[in-house]
């Protein structure tokens, strides 16, 4: 044998018997041309099961098939052309405030005709609210919001418990909000329909809340639930809301602590689609996102159901959300599951007295969308437990097994054991860190997001280097290793036992750190346990390869399912990239994602390669995949992450003019520019390749160390949180908003205590504007108009530290707003300036003056934005 033979054979040169052993194993093992036909079966496997199952919709009714008696499909989606039609919705528009609510009045009034009235009573409010809460660190401040409200009721019934079935109709600028939230919108629109006209009872009323302000955020559904007379008498509620358009909605809010509502859903929806583990990745917030789902919980101590639409969130909150994106079948899906869910809720007898059934959370989770199994957080506790050491003890059962076939202490097979559990450790590190190294590195380079249009390239990026390090260290060991007193197959089996024992370790960890998403790592470990079981009750277990065909027949169940489940998260996940901001490397957490799907996946099947001959040849198909992958991905016009209409960038900016006027009236700056708030890593790098011109372009940074809020109108919370990352492009003309809102000083009053003066003020101005207020070291606010809870009390301590923010919004009600600061001074000295006090008003309607029009028109194709003017004007007072 050549030198170059001696280099690509699988087994090391030796002499004498044990020479002899080796070959007599390897002589034993599958032809290596047959490894790669073995990955090929699972790959396959995942595009001929999965991919099908995930997509699959039932068939959408029409209004042929109105006799029935189910929900209409086509009906629903005739009401969405229409209401996507009215355009964008924003809160204070007249598209929201007037065409919207009159359009949905005319449905309701159809509806209303129709009613059984032998069976029930319909009752129709537009209830128009005012109100304020503190919604992270800012005062939300809403007045004269709309929500329409609907309660169906039972005739002659006696319940004082009701169900709420909640979807909102606005719309963030530029969106039509086909999928967020107006698909929600019509599905509610056609279960009253059905409802209402079919001879069917139930106990408990259902009130239905159209609301009108929940993109602003969450302000209608606060005024219902502090505010409407029904909002006493509702106990649970099912929320409708989207971060997708189309496909299937995913139930990822339960309870909170009643578990009976995730046993409603297994028996009731008609298309399963819920995981615990989507539920507490979302309650983390790591997500951009929220619900009215946290606003009714918390202030209107409610239980329920959120759920909502995750697939293609390439279109959320964008001139693209469009009626065209969501397909028939997607309105039967969710109107199926909608109805037959309110149906059975609304006679939950639970609902009389929901704390009676306040048990704890529940783990739930559906498979491949064709059952679904749900139990309680304690069963969960226990099944974990009992899974994990059944692992353990089955593990030790096997070793000494081992150890009595091959005529040798269960001390020396254990000792062998510990160094391959090691290595299994190793790979498990490997498999899960080898993804993320390749993430870290690519951001470095300025290379992240590069599957955002072509998720294709997750397979090469992160799967493959996933597979590569978990299987390296097994691969080395089986080359290296010299026990010739172990048959390669009792080897093979402790690699495996090894990888169990792993996932019983973290099953372990997850469980006492409280994480009810352990159940992902229970139910992979039970499908080991039970082959390994079977095999030691037979003689397989002790036959070359024999137990083999049994754990990867087993092993098709969690196969299926973890694939399915880290798909799911990925779909979801890697549209939001696209909005998670530059100060994170969103390609770390789709890595760590990806990794945890793969191990999770072919965890015990990998390994298995080891049986055919020159598994080298397997670990060379999944480096050079992952070579050619990031080449691909680097190097190509593939790899770049956006693409016109489908897969865009997100490019949120205001036209900006910023004016300081000092104590004294006279005004120290006054400038024009561009504000930028970028979505995703890249930031402003794409557009500079385009050649936008961009000249002057810095971040904000240092005027944010230097002024109240960085001396900018900052839109939103979401602003202030990202407010380091903003960028400023300057402009030499003037912008020239389209109106300037208008703060008076009323009045100025010093009280009787000498040391506390009141100033009264009167604003007018568009309908989205905030307030930046900022006392003088010396000077505390100790009073005002606004939330008292929000400001520091003299003496205590405050969760809300200035400068303060409030968020200022209305919708029907224009009138001013009129308020007052009380500031406390122990000098008594309110001859000199005491506050700061900023006013940003946003004309989110308008499209701006000529020049930035122009400018706009320079932004590629491959983005979108979301841009209008805004006024920024700072007082001292």
């Amino acid at each position: 044998m050549g030198d170059k033979d001696r280099l690509i054979s699988d087994e090391p040169v030796e002499s004498g018997s044990s020479l002899k052993r080796q070959q007599q194993q390897q002589n034993t093992r599958v032809p290596w041309y047959l490894a790669s036909g073995f990955l090929l079966f699972w790959v396959l496997l995942f595009y001929a099961v999965v991919i099908p199952l995930f997509y699959r919709l039932p068939t959408g009714l029409t209004i042929e098939d109105v006799s029935k008696g189910g929900f209409i499909a086509e009906r629903a989606q005739n009401n969405l052309y229409n209401l996507a039609g009215i355009g964008p919705k924003v809160v204070g528009s007249d598209a929201n405030e007037n065409q919207t609510v009159a359009y949905l009045m005319s449905e309701l009034e159809l509806i209303e005709q129709n009613v059984l009235t032998d069976y029930f009573d319909l009752e129709i409010d537009v209830q128009v609210v005012s109100g304020s809460y503190i919604h992270w660190t800012m005062i939300n401040m809403y007045q004269g919001v709309q929500n329409i409200v609907i309660k169906l009721s039972p005739k002659n019934t006696t319940s004082e418990s009701y169900l709420l079935v909640n979807s909102h109709f606005d719309s963030k600028p530029t969106s039509p909000s086909a999928g967020d939230a107006g698909f929600m919108v019509v599905t509610i629109l056609e279960v009253l329909r059905v409802m209402s006209r079919t001879k069917q009872t139930f106990e408990h009323p259902i009130v239905f809340l159209l609301n009108g302000a929940e993109e602003n955020p969450l302000e209608a559904s606060h005024g219902f639930i502090t505010q409407h007379e029904w909002a006493p008498f509702i106990k649970a509620v099912v929320n409708l809301d989207a971060a997708g358009s189309g496909g299937r909605e995913i139930l990822f809010q339960s309870g909170p602590n009643n578990p009976w509502l995730v046993d409603a859903y297994k028996n009731n929806a008609r298309h399963p689609f819920a995981t615990t583990m989507a539920e507490e990745i979302f309650q983390t917030g790591l997500l951009p996102s929220d619900t009215d789902f946290t606003i009714f919980t918390k202030y209107g101590n409610l239980i329920g159901l959120d759920m909502a639409q995750c697939i293609n969130g390439f279109l959320y909150h964008t001139k693209y959300d469009r009626y065209d994106a969501i397909p028939r079948n997607a309105y039967q899906n969710t109107g199926d599951n909608v109805l037959s869910l309110v149906r059975a809720l609304s006679n939950a007898t639970q609902l009389h007295n929901p704390s009676a059934y306040a048990t704890g959370h529940a783990v739930f989770f559906d498979f491949l969308g064709l059952y679904f199994v749900s139990y309680s957080a304690t069963t969960g506790v226990y099944l974990n437990y009992i899974v994990a050491a059944s692992s353990l003890l089955l593990v030790f059962i096997s070793l000494w097994r081992i150890a009595d076939v091959s005529h040798i202490t269960t001390c020396n097979v254990s000792s062998w054991f510990i160094l391959i559990l090691i290595l299994q450790i190793i790979a498990f590190v490997l498999g899960v860190g080898l993804p993320v190294v390749v993430a870290y590195v690519m951001d470095m380079y300025g290379l992240s997001l590069t599957y955002f249009s072509t998720p294709a390239l997750l397979i090469g990026l992160y799967v493959c280097p996933s597979l590569l390090g978990l299987s390296l260290p097994t691969f080395i060991y089986f080359k290296l290793q010299r026990n010739d007193k172990i048959s390669f197959g009792h080897h093979l089996q402790l690699a495996l036992h090894g990888h169990a024992v792993v996932l019983a370790l973290v099953g372990i960890a997850l469980t006492v750190y409280g994480l009810r998403s352990a159940y992902v790592i229970t139910w992979t470990l039970i499908f080991y346990v039970i082959p390994l079981a079977l095999n030691l009750l037979t003689t397989l277990h002790d036959r070359g390869y024999s137990w083999s065909g049994l754990l990867k027949a087993v092993q098709i169940l969690p196969f299926l399912y973890n694939s399915y489940l880290f798909y799911t998260f990925l779909t979801l996940m890697v549209s939001m990239m696209g909005r998670f901001g530059r100060g994170t490397n969103p390609d770390l957490i789709v890595s760590a994602l990806t990794a945890l799907g793969s191990v999770l996946a072919l965890g015990f099947l990998l390994p298995l390669i080891n049986m055919f001959r020159r598994p080298s040849f397997v670990l060379l198909i999944l480096l050079a995949v992952s070579g050619l992958t990031i080449y691909t991905a680097t190097s190509t016009q593939i790899g770049f992450p956006y693409r016109p209409k489908t897969n865009v960038e997100r490019i949120p900016f205001l036209h900006v003019r910023r004016i300081f006027h000092e104590y004294d009236g006279t005004v120290s700056k006054d400038e024009s520019g561009y504000l930028f708030n970028f979505q995703d890593r890249r930031g402003a790098a794409p557009l500079k390749a385009y050649k936008v011109n961009l000249t002057g372009l810095v971040s904000i940074e240092s005027d944010c160390n230097t002024y109240m809020f960085c001396g900018l109108p900052l839109y939103d919370h979401r602003w202030v949180k990202n407010r380091l990352k903003g960028m400023w492009l300057p402009r030499e003309d003037p912008i020239t908003p389209p109106g300037t809102p208008d703060l008076q000083l009323v009045s100025k009053t010093i009280l009787a205590d000498y040391t506390t003066v009141r100033l009264e003020y009167n604003l007018t101005g568009p309908d989205h504007m905030s307030l930046f207020i900022q006392p003088y070291e010396d000077v505390v606010i100790s009073n005002w108009s606004f939330l008292t809870s929000y400001i520091q009390a003299p003496g205590s301590t405050s969760s809300y530290p200035p400068p303060y923010h409030i968020y200022f919004t209305y919708g029907k009600d224009k009138s001013p707003l009129q308020f007052f600061i009380e500031l406390t001074k122990a000098d008594g000295d309110f001859d000199v300036p005491v506050m700061q006090l900023g006013v940003s008003g946003h004309y989110i309607s308008s499209p701006g003056d000529a020049i930035s029009t122009k400018f706009v028109k320079t932004i590629p194709p491959f983005a979108v934005t979301v841009d209008w003017p805004a006024t920024y004007h700072r007082y001292i007072f």
